[in-house]
């Protein structure tokens, strides 16, 4: 899968800088450009027609939401996420009505953006391999469970746990922590806590391969 288009509309220059920071340590996405003002905005994803478009709420011109709206109409084919200090039930009813494919609060963490990506990369994968959805794909796209047994502990959350199983199913053979953090695009810390939580409890497999010096090297495979 080719890297995903990304073009970020955001009038204050720290926050965009802030939003390019978090985007740069993620792999697999392009920034491919972005806009202070509606009307800059709008001409650029027209031509651009990027995979994903960052929007925040407030521009100098007009309303974040209306460029929403736009996209929508004229069937651009770009997905958004709004990016927002706006917390009103109604705006946020609207939003979704309207088809964003998620909605971060200001101010946010990288984590919640890493999320946010994460589960657009995994979403765009299953729509691009599948001909035909099954229930329980739709249900991982909403982050709803399918049963008890998904409940994680505290400081784990289901997302990231799919794009990690994900990222084990795609490469179909034993990987280092650190080689599906490279392929996924997230810390190597994280996933390596992802994988231990899977591993005790038996839905990852652990091969220990010895070198000539120091401490074996960890290989994971799902069992």
């Amino acid at each position: 899968m080719t890297d995903i288009s990304i073009f970020i509309v955001e009038d204050d220059p720290m926050v965009l800088e802030v939003n390019k920071s978090f985007l740069s340590k993620m792999s697999g996405f392009t920034l491919i450009g972005q806009a202070q003002t509606y009307e800059e905005a709008y001409k650029w994803i027209v031509q651009c027609k990027p995979n994903l478009v960052l929007l925040d709420m407030y521009l100098p011109d007009k309303p974040g939401i209306e460029l929403l709206q736009k996209i929508r109409n004229e069937q651009i084919p770009s997905d958004v996420i709004m990016i927002t200090a706006a917390r009103d039930a109604k705006t946020v009813q609207d939003v979704i009505r309207m088809g964003a494919f998620d909605y971060l609060i200001k101010p946010f963490q990288f984590e919640r953006f890493q999320t946010a990506l994460q589960n657009y990369t995994n979403t765009l994968k299953k729509m691009r391999s599948s001909t035909n959805i099954k229930q329980e794909d739709v249900d991982a796209w909403f982050g709803l469970k399918q049963d008890d047994d998904s409940t994680l502990p505290k400081g784990l959350n289901d997302l990231t746990m799919k794009q990690i199983m994900d990222g084990l199913v795609e490469n179909n053979a034993p990987i280092t922590s650190e080689q599906l953090a490279q392929n996924v695009g997230m810390a190597r810390v994280t996933v390596r806590k992802y994988l231990d939580f899977l591993a005790n409890n038996g839905k990852v497999h652990i091969d220990l391969k010895y070198g000539t010096v120091g401490r074996p090297t960890k290989y994971y495979s799902i069992n």
